[in-house]
């Protein structure tokens, strides 16, 4: 249960809404289970006063309805009042999977499409409900976050136009580059990092992590994924190393320049466990050709730690990974679309993160600080404790 001291002290903002689009509907049911959960096992002492008005509800989702013409065009209509509400809209963007009708044809929806209907829930909303706040797992357009040459700047483009559109708060999660929320310097911007459920998900998994310099140690695939990996070693208190890509910027295939090398910068890693972690899977190139050069160098098992795991190209490669033994489990989380094939496959883990989400909702309709729930340090830390403890009961090493 999350922390109700605070709670207890402060007035909700506003009735809770959890809207989500079908794209995130899985997601958000598990986090409306969390809410419902704990409201209904706490005691306010206000809750006969007028603000705690339908706080204790059997379900805070409000199902959004987004029918389309033949043409392929779209409203959304919300069938009940939201009139001072505190709306939270739950879209996951990279949700592939669902289809609508197109003058006869199947479209697969595109992450234009949700973002579409994004704006389109906000419209239907009318201006009515108190507070909107739009919790993005995946942040659109967030690979377009800044300008080479003459180009568009999507990510920018749109984070303005959902303020001009009235959303007070934007939550994501581990955004490409958190700095794009210099486009709207008076917003709520906020870019949780999911570091915590990664440790506790690969910790569940894998009973048998020695967690010291000698025998752990993470790895940044390129030099984006620096800090996150910083921050990781630093907390489970290990070396990390980094990769940087060596490209010919005389050619261009597919959009961009292709890799060269891979060249390391960091401490031997031979006889020890490694985790690549970066932000997104994408088609997985780089996280195998990073597995690929560890394994020359001697590494023992290989993690491959992602928040989103899109898979563009499919599975085969990680398949082929894994029966080569260059890859030992593969770790990502339930932000995005995640295929019925993917979460059969042995080696993969899941981190939920419903639970996390309902603790950043809970305390946000509250009106009160998520400054402790954005810094899992301190948890991070127990838990590795508790799992160092579980290791020497079990005499894991001996």
């Amino acid at each position: 249960m999350p922390n109700d001291e605070r709670i207890l002290e402060t007035m909700p903002q506003g009735i809770l809404g959890l809207v989500p689009t079908e794209s995130c509907s899985e997601l958000a049911e598990k986090v409306d289970s969390y809410l419902k959960s704990w409201r209904e096992n706490r005691e306010h002492k206000h809750h006969n006063e007028s603000a705690f008005q339908n706080y204790y509800k059997d379900s805070y989702i409000i199902k959004p309805y987004t029918p389309r013409f033949g043409s392929g065009e779209a409203k959304c209509v919300i069938k009940q009042s939201v009139r001072g509400y505190d709306l939270y809209i739950m879209v996951d963007v990279t949700n592939y999977s669902l289809t609508y009708s197109l003058c006869g044809h199947t479209n697969h929806m595109s992450p234009d499409d949700h973002y579409q209907d994004l704006k389109r829930i906000i419209a239907a909303a009318g201006g009515k409900a108190r507070r909107i706040t739009v919790i993005l797992p995946f942040l659109y357009e967030s690979r377009q976050h800044r300008r080479s040459g003459r180009e568009s700047l999507d990510c920018a483009l749109a984070l303005q136009e959902l303020q001009q559109l009235g959303v007070d708060n934007i939550i994501t999660f581990d955004a490409h580059d958190p700095r794009v929320q210099n486009a709207i310097p008076l917003g709520g911007f906020e870019s949780v990092m999911p570091t915590y459920q990664f440790v506790k998900g690969i910790f569940k998994n894998v009973p048998d992590i020695q967690i010291d310099k000698d025998h752990l140690m993470i790895i940044s695939p390129d030099e984006g994924a620096t800090k996150r990996a910083i921050y990781l070693a630093n907390v489970l208190g290990v070396d990390m190393g980094m990769f940087y890509k060596r490209r010919d910027y005389s050619v261009i295939i597919d959009g961009r320049n292709p890799i060269v090398a891979h060249e390391f910068l960091g401490d031997s890693v031979e006889g020890k466990d490694v985790m690549i972690i970066d932000d997104m899977i994408s088609s997985g190139e780089s996280m195998i050709d990073t597995a690929r050069e560890l394994k020359k160098r001697k590494a023992r098992r290989i993690f491959v730690i992602a928040t989103f795991g899109l898979f563009t190209n499919g599975l085969e490669s990680f398949d082929r990974a894994v029966e080569e033994g260059l890859i030992y489990k593969v770790v990502t989380t339930n932000l995005c679309y995640q295929t019925p094939e993917l979460l059969s496959r042995s080696y993969y883990i899941s981190c939920d993160m419903s639970k996390y989400i309902a603790y950043i909702v809970d305390t946000l309709n509250h009106d009160t600080s998520i400054s402790d729930l954005l810094n899992p340090y301190e948890r991070i830390k127990r838990y590795v404790q508790r799992y160092k403890n579980m290791q020497i009961e079990n005499k894991i090493f001996e």
